[in-house]
Protein backbone atom coordinates (compact mmCIF):
# COMPACT_ATOMS: atom_id res chain seq x y z
CA UNK A 1 0.00 0.00 0.00
CA UNK A 2 2.98 2.42 0.76
CA UNK A 3 4.71 1.09 -2.68
CA UNK A 4 1.80 2.15 -4.45
CA UNK A 5 0.97 5.46 -2.76
CA UNK A 6 4.31 6.58 -3.28
CA UNK A 7 4.51 5.67 -7.26
CA UNK A 8 1.23 7.75 -7.20
CA UNK A 9 2.54 10.68 -5.59
CA UNK A 10 6.01 11.03 -6.51
CA UNK A 11 5.18 11.95 -10.15
CA UNK A 12 3.07 14.98 -9.32
CA UNK A 13 5.99 16.10 -6.49
CA UNK A 14 8.50 16.59 -9.04
CA UNK A 15 7.40 19.81 -11.03
CA UNK A 16 9.09 19.88 -14.31
CA UNK A 17 11.50 22.82 -14.79
CA UNK A 18 10.81 25.68 -17.01
CA UNK A 19 12.13 26.05 -20.10
CA UNK A 20 14.54 29.11 -20.44
CA UNK A 21 14.20 31.65 -22.53
CA UNK A 22 15.89 34.11 -23.76
CA UNK A 23 14.69 38.04 -23.80
CA UNK A 24 13.65 39.31 -27.15
CA UNK A 25 16.44 41.62 -29.04
CA UNK A 26 13.54 44.41 -28.78
CA UNK A 27 13.19 43.62 -25.08
CA UNK A 28 16.84 43.84 -24.50
CA UNK A 29 17.83 47.06 -26.60
CA UNK A 30 14.84 48.72 -24.42
CA UNK A 31 15.92 47.33 -21.01
CA UNK A 32 19.60 49.19 -22.38
CA UNK A 33 18.22 52.31 -23.64
CA UNK A 34 16.61 52.58 -20.34
CA UNK A 35 19.43 51.48 -17.71
CA UNK A 36 21.61 53.98 -19.78
CA UNK A 37 19.20 56.67 -19.82
CA UNK A 38 19.22 56.78 -15.95
CA UNK A 39 22.72 56.65 -16.16
CA UNK A 40 22.96 60.05 -18.61
CA UNK A 41 20.69 62.19 -17.38
CA UNK A 42 21.89 62.85 -13.83
CA UNK A 43 25.32 63.04 -16.02
CA UNK A 44 23.70 65.37 -18.63
CA UNK A 45 22.47 67.55 -15.87
CA UNK A 46 25.58 68.06 -13.91
CA UNK A 47 27.45 68.43 -16.62
CA UNK A 48 25.51 71.17 -17.94
CA UNK A 49 25.09 73.04 -14.39
CA UNK A 50 29.29 72.97 -14.77
CA UNK A 51 28.77 73.92 -18.04
CA UNK A 52 26.45 76.99 -16.91
CA UNK A 53 29.09 78.17 -13.96
CA UNK A 54 31.65 78.85 -16.45
CA UNK A 55 30.54 82.80 -16.17
CA UNK A 56 30.65 82.49 -12.45
CA UNK A 57 34.01 80.56 -11.94
CA UNK A 58 35.88 83.14 -15.07
CA UNK A 59 33.99 86.54 -14.13
CA UNK A 60 33.62 87.48 -17.86
CA UNK A 61 30.67 89.75 -18.65
CA UNK A 62 29.15 90.96 -22.02
CA UNK A 63 29.85 94.36 -20.94
CA UNK A 64 34.05 93.86 -21.48
CA UNK A 65 33.09 92.26 -25.13
CA UNK A 66 29.84 95.91 -26.11
CA UNK A 67 31.88 97.92 -24.19
CA UNK A 68 35.30 97.64 -24.42
CA UNK A 69 37.63 99.79 -22.33
CA UNK A 70 34.94 102.18 -21.95
CA UNK A 71 32.91 99.68 -19.34
CA UNK A 72 32.01 101.67 -16.70
CA UNK A 73 30.28 100.36 -13.37
CA UNK A 74 27.07 101.58 -14.82
CA UNK A 75 26.84 100.49 -18.29
CA UNK A 76 28.43 97.17 -16.85
CA UNK A 77 25.47 96.80 -15.15
CA UNK A 78 23.06 97.63 -17.12
CA UNK A 79 24.47 95.71 -19.97
CA UNK A 80 24.15 92.79 -17.53
CA UNK A 81 20.89 93.80 -16.95
CA UNK A 82 19.99 93.71 -20.55
CA UNK A 83 21.42 89.93 -20.37
CA UNK A 84 19.30 88.70 -17.22
CA UNK A 85 22.52 88.57 -15.49
CA UNK A 86 21.04 90.41 -12.74
CA UNK A 87 19.07 87.49 -11.67
CA UNK A 88 19.22 84.68 -8.98
CA UNK A 89 21.96 82.23 -10.29
CA UNK A 90 19.93 79.03 -10.21
CA UNK A 91 17.20 80.78 -11.40
CA UNK A 92 19.03 81.70 -14.68
CA UNK A 93 20.30 78.16 -14.79
CA UNK A 94 16.87 76.37 -14.58
CA UNK A 95 15.69 79.43 -17.34
CA UNK A 96 18.90 78.10 -19.43
CA UNK A 97 18.30 74.53 -19.27
CA UNK A 98 14.73 75.13 -20.12
CA UNK A 99 15.88 76.59 -23.19
CA UNK A 100 18.65 74.25 -24.35
CA UNK A 101 16.22 71.79 -23.58
CA UNK A 102 14.14 73.20 -26.40
CA UNK A 103 17.42 73.37 -29.15
CA UNK A 104 17.67 76.86 -27.94
CA UNK A 105 21.40 77.65 -27.63
CA UNK A 106 21.02 81.45 -26.47
CA UNK A 107 22.83 84.42 -28.13
CA UNK A 108 26.31 84.97 -28.43
CA UNK A 109 27.76 87.74 -26.71
CA UNK A 110 30.43 88.46 -29.36
CA UNK A 111 27.60 89.77 -32.64
CA UNK A 112 24.62 88.77 -30.83
CA UNK A 113 23.76 85.93 -33.61
CA UNK A 114 21.87 82.27 -32.37
CA UNK A 115 24.38 79.99 -31.45
CA UNK A 116 22.64 76.80 -32.10
CA UNK A 117 22.85 78.75 -35.97
CA UNK A 118 26.14 79.26 -36.26
CA UNK A 119 27.17 75.76 -34.32
CA UNK A 120 24.70 74.06 -36.86
CA UNK A 121 26.75 74.23 -39.74
CA UNK A 122 30.07 74.11 -37.94
CA UNK A 123 29.45 70.72 -36.41
CA UNK A 124 28.29 68.93 -39.19
CA UNK A 125 31.73 69.46 -40.62
CA UNK A 126 33.56 68.56 -37.76
CA UNK A 127 31.20 65.40 -37.34
CA UNK A 128 31.37 64.73 -41.15
CA UNK A 129 35.01 64.50 -40.73
CA UNK A 130 35.18 62.88 -37.15
CA UNK A 131 32.98 60.44 -38.87
CA UNK A 132 35.35 59.68 -41.48
CA UNK A 133 38.54 59.56 -39.09
CA UNK A 134 36.57 56.78 -36.95
CA UNK A 135 36.19 54.58 -40.16
CA UNK A 136 39.38 54.69 -41.06
CA UNK A 137 40.40 54.08 -37.21
CA UNK A 138 38.24 51.06 -37.41
CA UNK A 139 38.51 49.68 -40.34
CA UNK A 140 42.62 49.94 -40.31
CA UNK A 141 42.91 49.05 -36.77
CA UNK A 142 40.43 45.63 -37.12
CA UNK A 143 42.94 44.50 -40.12
CA UNK A 144 46.15 45.50 -38.00
CA UNK A 145 44.57 43.96 -35.17
CA UNK A 146 43.13 40.57 -36.72
CA UNK A 147 46.44 40.35 -38.70
CA UNK A 148 48.42 40.71 -35.31
CA UNK A 149 46.77 37.97 -33.41
CA UNK A 150 46.55 35.91 -36.35
CA UNK A 151 49.61 35.17 -35.74
CA UNK A 152 51.10 35.81 -32.07
CA UNK A 153 55.06 36.43 -31.05
CA UNK A 154 55.66 36.35 -34.71
CA UNK A 155 57.32 38.61 -36.79
CA UNK A 156 54.15 40.38 -38.00
CA UNK A 157 52.68 40.41 -34.69
CA UNK A 158 56.03 42.39 -33.27
CA UNK A 159 55.79 45.10 -36.31
CA UNK A 160 52.20 45.28 -36.06
CA UNK A 161 52.94 46.20 -32.32
CA UNK A 162 55.90 48.34 -33.14
CA UNK A 163 53.83 50.72 -35.55
CA UNK A 164 51.22 51.11 -33.46
CA UNK A 165 53.24 51.89 -30.57
CA UNK A 166 54.66 54.56 -33.10
CA UNK A 167 51.76 56.64 -34.03
CA UNK A 168 50.09 56.43 -30.44
CA UNK A 169 52.77 58.45 -29.54
CA UNK A 170 52.11 61.37 -32.57
CA UNK A 171 50.06 64.27 -31.50
CA UNK A 172 47.15 64.84 -34.32
CA UNK A 173 48.90 68.29 -35.25
CA UNK A 174 52.63 66.62 -35.79
CA UNK A 175 51.18 64.48 -37.61
CA UNK A 176 48.72 67.01 -39.64
CA UNK A 177 52.01 69.14 -40.35
CA UNK A 178 53.54 66.01 -41.99
CA UNK A 179 50.54 65.18 -44.18
CA UNK A 180 50.57 68.11 -45.75
CA UNK A 181 53.62 68.58 -46.44
CA UNK A 182 54.19 65.13 -48.29
CA UNK A 183 50.68 64.66 -49.70
CA UNK A 184 49.46 68.32 -50.49
CA UNK A 185 53.00 70.33 -50.83
CA UNK A 186 55.10 67.32 -52.15
CA UNK A 187 52.97 65.25 -53.96
CA UNK A 188 49.98 67.35 -54.62
CA UNK A 189 47.68 64.83 -54.26
CA UNK A 190 44.89 66.77 -51.58
CA UNK A 191 44.69 70.11 -50.82
CA UNK A 192 46.57 71.91 -48.00
CA UNK A 193 43.28 73.99 -46.60
CA UNK A 194 39.96 73.90 -46.67
CA UNK A 195 36.41 71.73 -47.17
CA UNK A 196 34.01 71.21 -49.51
CA UNK A 197 30.34 70.13 -48.31
CA UNK A 198 29.31 66.68 -49.10
CA UNK A 199 26.38 68.66 -51.32
CA UNK A 200 29.19 69.43 -53.78
CA UNK A 201 29.09 65.57 -54.47
CA UNK A 202 31.28 62.82 -52.02
CA UNK A 203 34.33 63.10 -54.32
CA UNK A 204 34.91 66.71 -53.76
CA UNK A 205 34.42 65.96 -50.01
CA UNK A 206 36.94 63.21 -49.83
CA UNK A 207 39.55 65.19 -51.55
CA UNK A 208 39.41 67.64 -48.83
CA UNK A 209 38.76 65.36 -45.83
CA UNK A 210 40.85 62.92 -46.60
CA UNK A 211 43.80 64.36 -44.83
CA UNK A 212 42.10 65.67 -41.91
CA UNK A 213 40.41 62.56 -40.68
CA UNK A 214 43.74 60.68 -41.40
CA UNK A 215 45.26 62.96 -38.60
CA UNK A 216 42.78 62.38 -36.27
CA UNK A 217 42.20 58.72 -36.62
CA UNK A 218 46.24 57.85 -36.15
CA UNK A 219 45.40 57.26 -32.24
CA UNK A 220 42.26 55.09 -32.91
CA UNK A 221 44.09 53.16 -35.25
CA UNK A 222 46.24 52.18 -32.58
CA UNK A 223 44.35 51.61 -29.66
CA UNK A 224 41.46 49.28 -31.97
CA UNK A 225 44.85 47.18 -33.08
CA UNK A 226 45.91 46.93 -29.68
CA UNK A 227 42.60 45.89 -28.30
CA UNK A 228 41.79 43.79 -31.34
CA UNK A 229 44.71 41.78 -30.99
CA UNK A 230 44.80 41.15 -26.80
CA UNK A 231 40.62 40.37 -27.23
CA UNK A 232 41.27 37.99 -29.94
CA UNK A 233 44.30 35.93 -28.52
CA UNK A 234 42.51 35.49 -25.18
CA UNK A 235 39.24 34.32 -27.03
CA UNK A 236 41.81 31.75 -28.58
CA UNK A 237 42.70 30.62 -25.48
CA UNK A 238 39.44 29.78 -24.16
CA UNK A 239 37.91 25.80 -23.79
CA UNK A 240 35.39 26.70 -26.26
CA UNK A 241 37.28 27.88 -29.31
CA UNK A 242 39.30 24.68 -28.90
CA UNK A 243 36.76 22.56 -28.91
CA UNK A 244 35.24 23.96 -31.83
CA UNK A 245 38.47 23.24 -33.18
CA UNK A 246 38.21 19.33 -32.18
CA UNK A 247 34.86 19.30 -33.46
CA UNK A 248 36.50 20.42 -37.32
CA UNK A 249 34.60 23.42 -37.67
CA UNK A 250 35.96 25.56 -40.47
CA UNK A 251 38.25 28.64 -39.57
CA UNK A 252 36.81 30.89 -40.86
CA UNK A 253 33.40 29.80 -39.13
CA UNK A 254 35.20 29.93 -35.68
CA UNK A 255 36.90 33.30 -36.06
CA UNK A 256 33.08 35.06 -37.31
CA UNK A 257 30.72 33.36 -35.28
CA UNK A 258 32.52 32.37 -32.20
CA UNK A 259 36.09 34.30 -31.96
CA UNK A 260 35.07 37.62 -33.34
CA UNK A 261 32.00 38.41 -31.53
CA UNK A 262 33.41 37.43 -27.81
CA UNK A 263 36.95 39.01 -28.81
CA UNK A 264 35.65 42.76 -29.81
CA UNK A 265 33.83 43.54 -27.17
CA UNK A 266 36.61 45.60 -25.42
CA UNK A 267 37.09 47.20 -28.74
CA UNK A 268 33.25 48.64 -29.17
CA UNK A 269 33.30 49.80 -25.76
CA UNK A 270 36.74 51.71 -26.50
CA UNK A 271 34.85 53.29 -29.02
CA UNK A 272 32.97 55.08 -26.47
CA UNK A 273 36.08 56.53 -25.28
CA UNK A 274 37.41 57.85 -28.50
CA UNK A 275 34.98 60.15 -29.96
CA UNK A 276 35.34 62.38 -27.47
CA UNK A 277 39.17 62.73 -28.21
CA UNK A 278 38.07 62.97 -31.78
CA UNK A 279 36.01 65.86 -30.91
CA UNK A 280 38.92 67.87 -28.98
CA UNK A 281 41.21 67.03 -31.71
CA UNK A 282 39.45 68.76 -34.25
CA UNK A 283 40.56 72.01 -32.35
CA UNK A 284 43.84 71.41 -33.26
CA UNK A 285 43.66 69.97 -37.02
CA UNK A 286 40.91 72.69 -38.25
CA UNK A 287 43.53 75.34 -37.57
CA UNK A 288 45.86 73.14 -39.52
CA UNK A 289 43.75 72.74 -42.30
CA UNK A 290 42.35 75.86 -42.06
CA UNK A 291 38.54 74.71 -41.69
CA UNK A 292 36.15 76.05 -40.16
CA UNK A 293 34.11 73.66 -37.72
CA UNK A 294 32.93 73.26 -34.53
CA UNK A 295 36.64 73.15 -32.62
CA UNK A 296 37.58 76.16 -34.39
CA UNK A 297 34.81 77.96 -33.67
CA UNK A 298 35.18 76.60 -29.84
CA UNK A 299 38.90 78.47 -29.74
CA UNK A 300 37.54 81.38 -31.40
CA UNK A 301 34.74 81.79 -28.96
CA UNK A 302 37.18 80.75 -25.60
CA UNK A 303 39.85 83.70 -27.09
CA UNK A 304 37.40 86.40 -27.10
CA UNK A 305 35.57 85.33 -24.09
CA UNK A 306 32.40 84.33 -25.36
CA UNK A 307 30.92 82.82 -22.87
CA UNK A 308 27.47 81.73 -24.05
CA UNK A 309 29.15 80.34 -27.59
CA UNK A 310 31.90 78.37 -25.12
CA UNK A 311 28.48 77.09 -23.23
CA UNK A 312 27.18 76.17 -26.47
CA UNK A 313 29.89 74.00 -27.80
CA UNK A 314 29.84 72.01 -24.33
CA UNK A 315 26.38 71.35 -24.65
CA UNK A 316 26.50 69.73 -27.98
CA UNK A 317 29.20 67.75 -26.92
CA UNK A 318 27.54 66.48 -24.24
CA UNK A 319 25.00 65.67 -25.74
CA UNK A 320 27.14 63.95 -28.83
CA UNK A 321 29.03 62.14 -26.33
CA UNK A 322 26.26 60.60 -24.37
CA UNK A 323 24.41 59.76 -27.47
CA UNK A 324 27.65 58.08 -29.22
CA UNK A 325 27.78 56.04 -25.83
CA UNK A 326 24.13 54.89 -25.82
CA UNK A 327 24.62 53.44 -29.43
CA UNK A 328 27.53 51.78 -28.27
CA UNK A 329 25.90 50.37 -25.26
CA UNK A 330 22.92 48.84 -27.34
CA UNK A 331 25.80 47.93 -29.94
CA UNK A 332 27.71 45.72 -27.25
CA UNK A 333 24.35 44.31 -25.78
CA UNK A 334 23.89 42.82 -29.14
CA UNK A 335 26.70 41.53 -30.47
CA UNK A 336 28.22 40.16 -27.06
CA UNK A 337 26.12 37.16 -25.61
CA UNK A 338 28.15 37.78 -22.50
CA UNK A 339 26.15 41.51 -22.25
CA UNK A 340 22.80 40.18 -22.38
CA UNK A 341 22.84 38.26 -19.23
CA UNK A 342 20.73 39.01 -16.25
CA UNK A 343 18.24 40.61 -18.41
Amino acid sequence: MVIELHSAVAPSAVSPRAPFRRPSVAKRVAVTILRSVGIFVPVFVIATFITFSLRQISGLSPAYLQAGDNATPELVAQIEREWGLDRPFLLQYFDWLGAVLRGDLGESWYNGFSISELLFDRALISLSIAGLALLIGVTVGLLLGVLAAARPTSLLDRAITAFSTLISTMPPFIVGVLLVSIFAVGLGWFPAAGYAPVAQGIGPWLWYATLPALALSVDTVAEVARQTRVGLVDVYRQNYIVGAQVRGLGTRRIFFVHALRNGIGPTVALLGLKFPALLGGAVVTETIFGISGYGRFAADSAQRGDVPAVQGVLVVSIVLVVAFNLVVNIILNRIIPAATRGL
